[in-house]
């Protein structure tokens, strides 16, 4: 395994002759290795059983066919996003009449990519072929257990023609992440939780190097009158247990109408008990033990039995109605199949309740067409979801990523592309004309009337605004 501080002096002399390279170049290679993955998708998928539980068809559905949807969406977007955006006249100042000026997409240089452990292929591969694309060498540093897919995609990668100093891997440790940054590099991607984006930032913060945060979500679903309770019910039961839990944009937090709430609890009862307990990380159970415990003490309770699990047992999923304000179940991040039900009395309440949580990255919204479109608009998140779960955010086209604790910055689509680029502008001025040149110009009297013409109010006041222009020019002469 290379070092971290060789690994980033030795992606940093690659990348130099990789920005340099005509995108469709890179893009080429990028193609390539799109139909290695489809071609030797069993080696990913050996990679990624080292995720405890894995099954082999969630790894080909959820991680392996969504990253190579996310490369031909670079195939087919890039070359608009990073095209050089030349601006005409329209909107230009006029006093600035003969400047021609262009916005360039650069390259960053390094980008780190600190990867999660819940989905060690998909979410740092997205960002990794991505920052390829924009033209930056990559240097990954996986999550726990995600060593041997970061491994295998670096593999391919190089199988595919692309420099393997693009596309380096590092240790699982943090201690590697805090080398490679001390090292010196151009941006850092973090997937992970808040205790980790705030390590990560306070590293970040003396060296004034950028980053995404793309942070951990404690989901809300909000089920609206007319919603058709039999898909919310086989929505929440499949999302509670989706990768053991551990999916950050997993449901958590239900508000559903008080009235509506019996009929739920009917439709949730026979798919709940039919769930098998789940592979949880330790540290994960004993946290959602402890909020658990917490919230049934509070009055919360079991829809169904629960047998407390040990923190190194399999976690049977649980369902807690009567879940209300107060509750820590209801405002942290949990990475386990836990579901706290929350009776309102109507969609303001339960939009005030949503709000006492400090986390806003995704959301779903069950109910009628018109009327859960409206009411997503004013939902604190990232994403929002109409009558489905999770599944849609797959869409490569769309930018990932939330506000509060749930972070900053956007991960996959045309956004996630952008993040990993600077914007660099040229402009060039054409003829003779450089009046801020002249010693002789009244400058003030200029600007004076140039605001009034360009910007006031009425006709009069752009009409004085001319004549003040004209009575400086004329001053202009006389001097």
């Amino acid at each position: 395994m290379t070092p971290p501080v060789e690994a980033v002096e030795q992606a940093r002399a690659a990348q130099a002759r990789w920005a340099a390279a005509p995108l469709n170049d890179r893009l080429h290679l990028l193609k390539r290795l799109r139909h290695v993955i489809a071609a030797r998708a069993e080696e990913l998928v050996s990679a990624l059983s080292a995720v405890s539980g894995r099954d082999p068809s969630l790894s080909l559905t959820a991680e392996i066919a969504p990253l190579a949807d996310a490369i031909r969406f670079l195939e087919r977007a890039a070359p608009g996003l990073l095209r050089a955006k030349r601006l005409g006249a329209r909107g230009r100042p006029v006093w600035l009449f003969g400047h021609r000026a262009e916005i360039r997409r650069a390259p960053l240089g390094v980008v780190l990519v600190i990867g999660p452990s819940n989905y060690p292929l998909l979410l740092p591969g997205v960002q990794a072929v991505q920052a390829l694309a924009a033209g930056n060498a990559v240097v990954v540093k996986p999550g726990t257990n995600g060593r041997a897919a970061a491994q295998a995609l670096a593999r391919l990668a190089a199988d595919s023609g692309i420099d393997p100093r693009l596309l380096a891997v590092l240790d699982e440790s943090p201690e590697d992440a805090q080398a490679a940054i001390a090292a010196g590099v151009d941006k850092v991607v973090l997937t992970g939780g808040v205790r980790a984006g705030r390590a990560v930032l306070r590293e970040l913060a003396g060296r004034l190097v950028p980053a995404i945060m793309e942070l951990s979500g404690s989901d809300a679903v909000f089920v609206l009158p007319g919603a058709d309770l039999e898909i919310v019910a086989k929505s929440l039961a499949w999302g509670l247990t989706l990768n053991a839990g551990a999916t950050c944009i997993a449901p958590r937090r239900v508000f559903a109408p008080r009235d509506a709430m019996p009929a739920l609890h009917d439709k949730l009862r026979p798919l709940i008990g039919r769930l098998k307990p789940q592979p949880v990380a330790k540290a994960a159970a004993e946290n959602a033990i402890r909020l658990a415990e917490d919230a049934m003490k509070a009055g919360a309770r079991p829809l169904l039995p629960w047998p407390t699990p040990s923190a190194d047992a399999s976690f049977p999923p649980l369902v807690l109605t009567g879940a209300g304000p107060g509750m820590a179940l209801l405002r942290e991040d949990v990475f386990a199949p836990i579901l706290a039900l929350v009776a309102v009395e109507g969609p303001e309440q339960a939009l005030a309740l949503d709000a006492q949580c400090p986390y806003a990255l995704g959301a779903s919204v069950f109910g009628p067409i018109v009327a859960a479109r409206e009411f997503a608009l004013r939902v604190r998140a990232g994403v929002v979801t109409i009558n489905d779960l999770i599944v849609p955010s797959a869409d490569p086209r769309l930018p990932f990523g939330g506000s509060g604790l749930s972070g900053f910055g956007r991960t996959r689509g045309a956004e996630g592309l952008l993040e990993m680029t600077a914007a660099k502008v040229v402009t060039v001025r054409r003829g003779g004309f450089r009046p801020h040149l002249d010693p002789g110009a009244d400058a003030a009297g200029l600007a004076r009337g140039y605001l009034n013409v360009a910007h006031g109010a009425s006709s009069g006041e752009r009409l004085r605004g001319l004549v003040a222009m004209l009575a400086a020019m004329l001053r202009k002469k006389k001097n």
